[in-house]
């Protein structure tokens, strides 16, 4: 079987463990977060090692909590982003405290990804459509070695990924006919509006999206290979930065709109009808396990989750 990792951005869970950490939060009846529905539905799709990048500093907690839990089932391996870790020349902002990005993280699992692999946020429900095409994709279909880069995305209906409780950023996708991905930008504090969702972009200009609108939750299938292209494009990244900037981040919908725009990928967009949610909002906790209860009582996933053995 041709491996696949699963790579779930967790670096932004914070250094206090237990009450108030979002990622942490228990949403399911036998204490499960949302972290193990992603990696249960990955595993299920065919993935088989699971690549978590973290901060070192939460690292033994991590490990206490969710790693050696998911051992069980599955090879880990972990990466670890921090905000010193910079190519040769540049230093960090003395003001500077937040790491650079999605970018910035994926590229510090080069040592430990050498297969095509997808990559999650490690807050976000994406229901196991999505995992199952992005696998298929990385197996049956992607040339790791083409030239414009080869890159799938789920891509998600926008009404399907909204919050009640406040607005949320998405990458907001034009799509041909053919399903390639022509642009995506990132869109903030969408929320929804009638048949739209009212949102702004990076320029705090007022847009309108309806809500069948194709939009990037972050959930991309990419080959090792693609890992180069952000070591060379980081250095660019940090070149272009203004002084007193501390807040630029290294951002992989942006990286990958940037090549799309030079015809230097092409992004197949693989559309999922899953709904998402997460815990954006602590009022959306509530809401989560609802619908977690209901899909176990569907019969979608059993409790608890794992058999994980003694």
């Amino acid at each position: 079987m041709k491996k696949t990792s699963l790579v779930i951005m967790a670096a932004g869970i914070g250094s206090r463990f237990g009450g108030g950490i979002k990622q942490l939060e228990p949403v399911g009846p036998s204490g499960e977060i949302i972290m193990d529905y992603s990696i249960h539905d990955a595993l299920e799709a065919g993935f088989n090692k699971i690549v978590f990048i973290i901060r070192k500093d939460i690292e033994q907690d991590f490990k206490e909590v969710i790693g050696k839990r998911i051992e069980k089932v599955a090879p880990v391996s972990y990466a670890y982003q921090d905000v010193n870790d910079l190519p040769k020349g540049f230093i960090k902002p003395e003001d500077r405290t937040k790491p650079w990005g999605t970018g910035q993280a994926i590229l510090c699992a080069k040592e430990v990804i050498n297969e095509p692999f997808a990559v999650i946020n490690a807050d976000d429900y994406y229901g196991k459509e999505g995992f199952v095409k992005i696998h298929d994709y990385l197996v049956n279909h992607m040339d790791c070695k083409a030239l414009p880069y080869d890159i799938c995305m789920a891509g998600f209906v926008l009404g399907n990924t909204l919050s009640e409780n406040g607005g949320v950023t998405r990458g907001i996708c034009q799509v041909d006919e053919g399903g390639i991905l022509k642009e995506v930008i990132e869109t903030y504090e969408l929320r929804r509006s009638g048949i739209e969702a009212e949102g702004k972009r990076e320029g705090g200009e007022s847009v309108l999206v309806p809500l069948t609108q194709n939009v990037s939750m972050n959930m991309w299938g990419l080959s090792p290979e693609f890992l180069e292209e952000l070591e060379r494009g980081f250095p660019v990244f940090l070149q272009g930065i203004e002084k007193g900037d501390i807040k630029s981040e290294y951002l992989l919908p942006k990286i990958i709109d940037k090549l799309v725009q030079n015809n230097e990928a092409k992004v197949q967009v693989l559309e999922t009808k899953d709904k998402w949610f997460g815990v954006t909002y602590k009022e959306d906790k509530e809401a989560v396990a609802a619908s977690i209860k209901t899909l176990i009582t569907d019969g979608v996933y059993k409790t608890p989750l794992f058999e994980l053995g003694k």
